[in-house]
């Protein structure tokens, strides 16, 4: 598909924050487009300047460029690790328009904010924060966004509780820019519990793309409670969805503080 309108993204409180983009796409009110990513460098690093220039290059299917659409030098990266990579929430919240690129988290997981968004529905929406794991690895998002999206986006996760949600930036683990979109994360069999600490029993598959500079990377995750805490382990996104989360684990355990889960700047 090389374009569709973000309303055909579903974005019901069972499956969020899934389905998500599996390719680069340009999100706007109106359209999403399929982007055709440049080659990457063979360098072990990319700073903002780089990155901007790289997500820029990225290729409409009229041979038109990001460059052409977007003034991407008053755009700053943020990680979208929940809904807000999902175009269709993207709508609702009004943001006009942002390119959505799948990078590779490294020593980091999505998991489970300890919390409930009952905005829209009963019993409500359970958003995504982050938290160190070392040794694992999945996919997410990144956008460049101007500094007003981002302060529009915390803002719809804070519902007016100012400070719940937080954009930060990481003092821990690896953000890659990848060519390759099918990101594997270790299986739950592949999870050691020690008691005190959860392992990953299987090496980091090796991959083509540099490492961004995290000092330039936001963002937003729950500073409140952190995340969910399930005897000790945290619930990892790829592993449980939001549905069995809220039905199996939710309020049957306790809450991680978040500066015990995740070491910011």
């Amino acid at each position: 598909m090389q374009q569709s309108s973000p309303r055909l993204w579903p974005n019901s409180p069972s499956n969020s924050p899934l389905p998500l983009p599996s390719n680069p796409i340009l999100y706007t009110l109106n359209e999403c487009f399929m982007l055709k990513p440049p080659p990457l460098d063979n360098t072990s690093s990319m700073n903002l300047a780089k990155l901007r220039e790289w997500i820029g290059m990225h290729t409409l299917s009229d041979g038109s460029i990001i460059n052409d659409t977007i003034d991407l030098n008053q755009c700053v990266p943020m990680l979208l690790i929940g809904e807000l990579s999902n175009p269709c929430r993207l709508n609702d919240i009004g943001i006009e328009r942002l390119p959505i690129i799948p990078v590779r988290l490294e020593h980091l997981a999505r998991t489970w904010a300890d919390g409930l968004d009952a905005r829209e529905v009963q019993p409500g929406v359970h958003h995504v924060t982050l938290a160190s794991s070392p040794g694992w690895w999945e996919l997410t998002h990144l956008t460049l966004a101007p500094l007003s999206d981002l302060k529009t986006m915390t803002s719809w996760l804070n519902n007016g509780r100012q400070g719940t949600w937080k954009p930060v930036k990481l003092a821990e683990g690896n953000i890659r820019v990848i060519e390759e979109y099918t990101i594997i994360p270790p299986a739950t069999s592949s999870m050691n519990w020690d008691g005190e600490y959860e392992t990953v029993n299987e090496p980091m598959p090796k991959i083509k793309g540099p490492e961004l500079e995290l000092a330039e990377v936001f963002v937003p995750i729950h500073t409140n409670y952190g995340c969910y805490d399930s005897r000790g382990k945290i619930i990892r996104c790829a592993h449980v969805g939001q549905r069995k989360f809220h039905e199996d684990f939710f309020r049957k355990g306790s809450s991680k503080k978040w500066d015990n889960i995740l070491k910011i700047r």
